[in-house]
């Protein structure tokens, strides 16, 4: 027994140092994969960061800009055409016919018009933030190739006045929401009041609350801000309104009303009794 007890001995000691190799090997993985966690959660954090940021600056610099075209002054609108040369070319008396041939009275010259659409102008008021005004340039361009001489003004037709007002407190509004989020843990002890609960949920996810916030006001600005008018006038006469037709006139239902009214004003009736 005397002999084997070293034998044994050497064995587990043999044991241990495997065991002891083992555990160090296994230790060190452990400590080299916790060190690469470390590292690959300090990288998600650093990008998590850029995108907050990026998400709380966008909204941010979208409400200054609001906020800027709110109190900034509106641009001039353009001077009005002169009409005075055309009014003086209208009252002229007319021209005496001119006879090419003394024997042959029938055959004259008329008097130069300067085209069938002369003196008349031509309003089409509509909604700017619906994207309508491509459908008002399709119109003037028709109208203008009709009719020669006709003058197509394109104005905004702008919502009712409450609702331009809210529009305007919707960016105010944002900005208070924003601040509230960032910093209400200074602003509620100030005012004297506990922070509610849902400033807590809020500011568990400020920046999905921020960006939620900054949408939802600009869809409700967008809403705000649109009349969905279409209204064309001849003359200072509505001929034609969406907001009671709703729906938009067609090119040859708009250019047979305004055919109409040509051929109702004394400019027509003058046009015709020449021509005929």
């Amino acid at each position: 027994m005397s002999r084997i007890a070293p034998f044994a001995s050497a064995a587990s000691l043999l044991e241990f140092r495997s065991a002891a190799k083992v555990f160090s090997s296994s230790l060190v993985s452990r400590l080299r994969n916790q060190k690469f966690r470390i590292k690959a959660s300090e990288a998600t954090q650093n990008k998590m960061d850029r995108v907050q940021m990026l998400l709380v600056g966008l909204p941010l610099f979208l409400l200054c800009s609001d906020l800027i075209n709110i109190f900034s002054p509106p641009p001039p609108k353009p001077p009005a055409p002169h009409r005075h040369l055309d009014r003086h070319l209208h009252r002229q008396p007319p021209v005496t016919p001119v006879l090419q041939n003394p024997s042959d009275a029938s055959f004259t010259t008329p008097p130069h018009l300067g085209g069938v659409g002369y003196g008349t102008t031509i309003e089409l008021k509509f909604c700017a933030s619906c994207s309508y005004k491509g459908n008002a340039m399709t119109m003037k361009k028709m109208l203008e190739a009709s009719f020669p001489g006709i003058d197509v003004i394109l104005e905004n037709y702008p919502p009712a006045l409450p609702k331009r007002l809210l529009s305007k407190a919707v960016p105010i509004v944002q900005m208070g929401v924003v601040a509230i989020i960032t910093a209400g843990d200074q602003i509620f002890p100030r005012l004297g009041m506990a922070p509610p609960a849902w400033y807590f949920s809020l500011r568990a996810n400020r920046f999905g609350a921020i960006a939620s916030t900054w949408l939802f006001g600009n869809f409700v600005q967008s809403f705000l801000q649109s009349s969905g008018a279409f209204e064309v006038y001849c003359n200072g006469e509505l001929v034609f309104s969406k907001l009671m037709e709703q729906r938009f006139p067609s090119e040859v239902e708009l250019k047979g009303l305004i055919g109409s009214r040509l051929a109702d004003s004394q400019f027509g009736k003058n046009l015709g009794q020449v021509w005929s």
